[in-house]
């Protein structure tokens, strides 16, 4: 304890080390998760140790993905920090569009961060990004409302048990849904709910020619496994329900089973934001018995653009917010469970936080999803709930949209998949893939 202390204190006086008389304002981009809020919260803290002030542009997660490409790609210069992802960071470092990360203080201790957390953070070895919070999916589930169904969730469930328990713990007349899923159009939205589930299923986006696959069985069993089940157990309206939203039904009591990202673990089991505090339960994301289950990986990041004029303040505020010192930081303010997770191996081994109930759950399901073997046939891509190609965003952005319309009622499933596969070998083409 005295040797964390010592490095807490050392990479405070790295902060400290900054005068006064050259604080900057800087500029961060980020997205509305409860997180970021609480880092909002608790930039004071920043301020009081290194004199820099923030100005935080604080937006919904397919706004947020729209503004800083926006601004990535034409050079605007709106953000010194720019929360990313791991689908960006490779692509963006390598074309030379981020400040590489490779020169954080001793006192970062950046050897610490979890493998998978770094490796998809970084391009040919380098760090682009530093990981807020690293993620993976899983069941969190209303542990009365399955005994009351009398069931009981094993620790690895497949879908067919997911599908039959949402169907028994549904209770329309108490407002009740069996299950609350991610609809909502978006790459990263409804599409990597969908995409990490298709993958559970057999399908995948392209064959190794690059050519689209929505036309197979697999992605068709996929979106109406998808449709059946949230049609007779998920909430009204659940083609426009993202995170945030099934977050909220989950805190008010309104879903048995909710498949999000374990980062949420933390919010559901909070008694001052959840009405069901003590009474969730945590299991690994469904699978299908291929071989492969449908927990994606992820971690939402803090990157520098190339071109900032603040470089050496935005390389502080990411020590700062990344760092073994802010997690301690938020469990003095906020209490151990509500630290970011997922991020640097220490916290796994820390004795104040490992016996958490979802934390073991976290860390296995992160540990057991692999960006270069997402799919139960070969594939050409790296990545779980997404391709890691340039093109992919804009692509799966449109396909995610006629998904969301067939769950709407809008189109067919089938017209759905068939649009989706004319519309992403069209941009395969014109982008020479094929």
């Amino acid at each position: 304890m005295q040797l964390k202390k010592l490095v807490v204190a050392a990479a405070s006086v790295t902060l400290l080390s900054t005068s006064l008389a050259s604080a900057d304002t800087l500029t961060i981009a980020t997205v509305n998760n409860g997180d970021m809020i609480r880092m909002q919260g608790l930039t004071d803290d920043f301020t009081a140790k290194t004199g820099h002030t923030v100005e935080w542009v604080t937006l919904e997660e397919n706004v947020l993905r729209q503004r800083v490409t926006t601004d990535i790609t034409t050079k605007g210069g709106a953000f010194d920090i720019m929360t990313i992802g791991m689908y960006e960071t490779p692509i963006w470092g390598k074309n030379g569009w981020l400040v590489p990360l490779d020169d954080l203080s001793e006192g970062y201790d950046a050897d610490d961060i979890l493998p998978a957390m770094a490796g998809g953070l970084s391009y040919d070895g380098t760090l682009f990004a530093a990981p807020f919070y690293g993620e993976s999916s899983m069941i969190m589930y209303r542990t009365d409302l399955m005994e009351k169904a009398g069931l009981s969730m094993p620790d690895a469930p497949s879908w067919s048990f997911i599908a039959k328990a949402a169907r028994e713990m549904t209770d329309r007349d108490n407002d009740i849904n069996g299950i609350c899923l991610r609809g909502k159009a978006g790459w990263g939205e409804g599409g990597a709910f969908i995409t990490a589930m298709s993958n559970s299923f057999g399908a995948r986006w392209f064959d190794e020619n690059w050519n689209a696959q929505f036309d197979t069985r697999e992605w068709s069993d996929t979106l109406n496994f998808y449709y059946n089940m949230m049609s007779d157990a998920g909430p009204a309206g659940f083609a426009t329900n993202g995170f945030n939203e099934n977050l909220s039904l989950f805190q008010q009591g309104k879903c048995g089973m909710w498949i999000d990202a374990t980062v949420a673990a933390s919010f559901v089991t909070n008694p001052k934001d959840s009405t069901v505090a003590d009474s969730v339960g945590f299991a690994l994301a469904p699978d299908n018995g291929m071989g492969v289950r449908s927990n994606w990986l992820w971690a939402w990041a803090l990157a520098i653009p190339a071109g900032t004029q603040k470089e050496e303040a935005a390389k502080q505020f990411i020590e700062w917010a990344t760092s073994n010192g802010y997690i301690e930081l938020v469990a003095a303010n906020e209490g151990w469970a509500n630290v970011p997770p997922g991020a640097r191996t220490s916290l796994y081994e820390n004795a104040n936080y490992k016996d958490i109930p979802f934390a073991k759950k976290t860390l296995e399901s992160i540990l057991t999803a692999d960006p270069n073997n997402s799919t139960v046939d070969e594939s050409p891509y790296v990545g779980v709930q997404f391709a890691a190609i340039p093109e992919f965003a804009g692509i799966a952005t449109d396909v995610s949209q006629e998904f969301s319309a067939a769950y709407a009622g809008q189109q067919s499933i089938a017209e759905a998949l068939a649009k989706a596969q004319a519309l992403t070998n069209d941009a395969m083409e014109a982008a020479g893939y094929r």
